[in-house]
């Protein structure tokens, strides 16, 4: 029996729920027990957050498991030799199984500096745009926060997209229960893209 669309919905809803709670307490571990660096890649602190993730009593009572630097494979996709290769990576997808379904949820990451314009670009143009674009199916965000403040990372990642005349979908701080850093954007083709910011630097 086919499951109704209002359960599913549902159930994902709480799914990815569950990632966001996942990906917080992976990054107050790494907080805690400060093994990375600030000069690290990005792959490298999501290689960290990834393990932490697997790891978590939680992930295993969820039954949530989570890959990083992942392909996806869409049907739209062009099926010609070579084309795996041409697959796009997303840095963190988690999946589970319930009543016969598969749920994933899926993140992008990116470094950032408060006085980094290039990496502020990036954000929006390797990140936020990959969603907007359907590149990748909507999901969540990862700042990495390197270098600075949040809050001026966050209006200079602002003034990109005013300059770029996209003004409806500047980051807005929302409360969220689990991470103080979170921020939403919205778009006309996808609808709201939800922003966790990592603050990295108080290990320096």
């Amino acid at each position: 029996m086919a499951l109704n669309q209002n359960i599913i919905d549902s159930f994902r809803k709480a799914f990815e729920s569950d990632c966001i709670q996942l990906i917080v307490g992976a990054y107050r571990l790494a907080m805690q027990e400060k093994k990375y660096q600030l000069n690290w890649m990005e792959n490298d602190f999501s290689e960290l957050l990834g393990s932490y993730v697997n790891e978590s009593e939680l992930s295993l009572k969820k039954g949530v498991t989570c890959k990083t630097e992942n392909k996806i494979l869409r049907k739209e996709n062009t099926l010609q030799k070579g084309f795996a290769d041409k697959l796009p990576r997303i840095d963190f997808i988690y999946s589970k199984h319930w009543r016969s379904q598969r749920f994933e949820c899926f993140m992008e990451a990116k470094r950032i500096k408060e006085t980094d314009s290039g990496l502020k670009r990036a954000y929006i143009d390797e990140g936020m745009d990959r969603f907007v674009s359907s590149k990748y199916p909507l999901g969540c965000m990862l700042g990495y926060l390197i270098d600075g403040a949040i809050n001026e990372t966050i209006i200079g990642i602002n003034s990109l997209l005013v300059k770029d005349t996209r003004h409806s979908e500047t980051l807005n701080e929302k409360t969220l229960e689990l991470h103080h850093a979170y921020y939403e954007s919205s778009h006309n083709n996808i609808g709201v893209l939800k922003h966790l910011i990592f603050d990295f630097t108080s290990s320096s």
